[in-house]
């Protein structure tokens, strides 16, 4: 693999060391060599053809000053890859899970305050992310240390067409994180805002326990029938905190096009702070 190092991207960004890849490419930490500012870079090789950091730049320049969310400082490529900076910001929630194993029901509770309300920005702007999970949620830095920052968002897309809501249709196969995807995704049914929560209702709970009982199955051809039968069944938990099985049954009961009532467990949840 060519080092990308002691490379200057856009004649003034700085790549300092690699910080973290996926199938689109890589993240470097970088340094704005004007101002001394430290930034995130994400590189795709232009011969991978997929231009998912194309559609990303879209959707943080969409998002500008959306809470949360990081400021797109710039995009454009060379003759090899395309390039996207932004904000640098902290660990994930996947690393620090790795650290401490699993978070106090207080510290779940707050974490789902924080991306409800940032979730309900971002449906509120007509998108949905498509791929909630830990590793997209990150700490800022500095005096924003405890924010939590959603990034990736390139499988995001609008559920509005011409300002209506999009009809339901089978899609062409499972979209997002396997482990944290609903069960409609499994299905190969079309995400909306629904899909999104439920995807966070794993999540806490994996934050929650440490784990998920479907983590490690082999995740290749009928063992996927196993984790829907995990999912579906995970609510019948006899130790699953009461306020976190009430989220996951709400979510699961709304319809395609409902609008989630985000404040409703916005509020359940600060009531047990």
């Amino acid at each position: 693999m060519i080092s990308y190092l002691f490379i200057m991207i856009n004649k003034k960004y700085l790549l300092i060391e690699k910080i973290g890849n996926g199938a689109f490419g890589f993240i470097y930490k970088g340094k704005n060599y004007r101002t001394g500012e430290l930034v995130a870079i994400k590189i795709e090789p232009i011969e991978n053809k997929t231009s998912l950091l194309k559609n990303e730049s879209k959707i943080y320049q969409y998002l500008l000053d959306t809470p949360n969310i990081p400021n797109l400082k710039w995009y454009g490529k060379d003759n090899k890859n395309y390039y996207m900076v932004i904000n640098l910001l902290g660990k994930s929630l996947d690393k620090l899970i790795m650290e401490r194993n699993k978070f106090s029901l207080k510290v779940v509770y707050q974490i789902g305050i924080q991306i409800l309300t940032l979730l309900k920005n971002i449906h509120d702007k007509g998108l949905v992310h498509r791929d909630i999970k830990p590793d997209n949620f990150l700490l800022g830095i500095d005096e924003e240390c405890r924010k939590l920052f959603l990034i990736d968002f390139g499988l995001c897309k609008s559920f509005l067409q011409d300002d209506k809501h999009i009809e339901i249709r089978e899609t062409n196969g499972l979209i997002g994180s396997l482990t944290f995807a609903s069960i409609n995704a499994h299905k190969k049914i079309e995400l909306s805002r629904r899909d999104d929560l439920e995807s966070l209702g794993y999540m806490l709970v994996y934050l929650f326990y440490g784990n998920l009982p479907w983590r490690e199955i082999d995740f290749s051809g009928n063992e996927i029938k196993k984790i829907i039968k995990y999912k579906t069944e995970i609510i019948n938990y006899l130790d699953l905190p009461i306020i976190l099985k009430e989220y996951i049954i709400y979510v699961r009961n709304l319809e395609f096009k409902e609008k989630p009532n985000y404040e409703l467990f916005i509020n359940k949840f600060k009531s047990q702070i």
